[in-house]
């Protein structure tokens, strides 16, 4: 798989994307209900996330799990649990939370999927112009689960290690980052996409 590691910055400690997600779009007409179609030609990355998250094909969490292991995990400082991502829909089996363990299998590190709850749902981040809006409405959303806190983090400090499946705007990890710090248990944040848009 020919793959293009790519550092992404914000306000984690460290973070890397695979590759960006698709190489080429052209448009090729309207559907038969008037949508517009179109070609799209992904990376060998974005095509293993596409076929995984639309055509439910979850043989590739273990593809995108090898990927991150070798070319992202030995970029980073010691990795304490891995977190994945909250889900932005509801779907019957998470791809991001199935990649998060895949990689914690391969790794030998915690999922620690529940140290933050969703306590509401949010509208579409597209749907909000402003960043500052968006984060701050993200930031609303979540909530430290202090009983795994409590629970699961009984060291002084971590290094947590946030995957996602697509690097956009940032603002998804960006609020996570900030909330997770609350917790007051987080040394580093470390985050890795499988995809990214630039």
């Amino acid at each position: 798989m020919n793959v293009n590691v790519k550092e992404i910055n914000g306000v984690w400690d460290k973070g890397f994307s695979l590759d960006k997600h698709k190489i080429s779009s052209t448009y090729a007409g309207e559907n038969e209900y008037g949508h517009p179609t179109f070609n799209t030609l992904r990376t060998d990355i974005g095509e293993a996330l596409y076929q995984l998250k639309y055509k439910a094909d979850f043989s590739q969490c273990d593809v995108i799990a090898a990927n991150l292991n070798n070319l992202i995990v030995p970029l980073l400082p010691f990795v304490s649990f891995i977190f994945a991502m909250p889900p932005s829909k509801v779907r019957p089996k998470q791809p991001v939370i199935e990649i998060g363990h895949a990689l914690s299998k391969l790794t030998d590190k915690p999922c620690i999927n529940d140290i933050l709850i969703k306590s509401k749902t949010t509208p579409q981040m597209k749907d909000i112009e402003n960043r500052e809006d968006r984060v701050n409405t993200l930031l609303d959303a979540f909530v430290v689960n202090t009983n795994v806190v409590k629970n699961r983090l009984p060291k002084e400090k971590y290094n947590i290690f946030i995957i996602d499946d697509l690097f956009d705007t940032g603002t998804s990890l960006e609020a996570v980052t900030k909330k997770l710090r609350e917790c007051g248990k987080i040394d580093q944040v470390l985050v890795a996409t499988v995809t990214r848009t630039i």
